[in-house]
Order: structure tokens, then sequence, then C-alpha cells
């Protein structure tokens, strides 16, 4: 599987209603205890892309509803079903002292060594911490800080070295 250390959650079954909410089929374990998530990654065509949840609604048995931000039709989050959905890990394993906020003020740089911008914020989730990194275009980007993205630290210059998922810098 593309994102072998991500926590799977179940896969997209069927769109919910008018307003774009879907239903997750839950694996085995997370119908006992369903955590408060504010996003989770969907595995499309292979690679992690990382969604941010509007609200979500546990009634019991094997099925969870997401509705996610700017996802507001049934034709736009059609396109979800099938797809698995993860939660990741904290990513807190990154940083020595467990503090990624160390992290602030790191350029960010992708595997080809291409400058993407500076860590301006980190912002904590129950599901993974993502990394705020400002371009020097403007734009304010979120990164998910996991391990399997970083390809190096480099704690003298103040450089992260990230293997980017395709598509990500582009969603943001």
């Amino acid at each position: 599987m593309a994102y072998s250390k991500g926590i799977l959650i179940g896969q997209v079954t069927r769109v919910i209603g008018f307003e774009g909410a879907v239903a997750v089929k839950l694996e085995r374990g997370f119908s006992e205890k369903i955590p408060d998530m504010e996003s989770v990654f969907l595995e499309i065509e292979g690679k992690p892309v990382p969604f941010f949840i509007e609200y979500s609604e546990y009634s019991g048995g094997d099925i969870l509803k997401f509705k996610f931000e700017g996802y507001n039709s049934p034709d736009l989050s059609g396109e979800f079903i099938g797809c698995n959905v993860f939660m990741t890990s904290s990513g807190e394993e990154i940083t020595e002292d467990g503090d990624p906020e160390i992290l602030i003020g790191y350029s960010v740089l992708t595997s080809a060594d291409i400058l993407i911008g500076t860590i301006t914020g980190v912002i904590p989730n129950p599901a993974q911490i993502l990394l705020s990194v400002d371009t020097d275009s403007g734009r304010n980007i979120l990164i998910p800080l996991h391990q399997d993205l970083i390809v190096r630290v480099d704690r003298k210059k103040k450089r992260l070295k990230m293997n980017i998922p395709d598509g990500l810098l582009e969603i943001n």
C-alpha cells in the first residue's frame, strides 16, 4: 500500500444526502472507540491526500459519516467512493525532544532540493501535525508532518527536506 505507516480507518462506500457527506465503513476496532479527528488522508490513485473534516457523525455500527471542507455536493464527494481513509501518527518522533515547534523557521525543500518555503507554524491535530509553510509567492500551504515524508533534517542549516506527495502543493 502506498501509505504503509498510516492507520486505516475504513473505506468510503457511498454519498449520504445532498450536502456531500460520505459514509465510511469502519475497519474492525474503530467501531468501539472513534477518535476525534480534524483531518484524514484519502488514498487517491495510490497516494495519500489530506482532507479537513467539517464534521463527523457516528451513530453506532460500522459506519462513520464524514463531511469534508469544500465538498458540498454529491457530485464532488462521489469521486471518493472506494477510497481508503487513513489516520496517521502525530509525527512527534521526528524531533529529538518531541516538540515539533522547534521546526518553526526551518526552510522546507523537496527531495529535488527545490525550496517550498519557510515553516511559520505548527498545527496540532488529533490525527497528525500539520506544518504551516509560507512560500516566496505569498501562499500559505499545509504539509503533514510525518516520518515517511521526511528525507533529511539539517539542524545546523535549519532545513527540512521532504518527499512531498504529488498534488499536495496544488490543493493548498
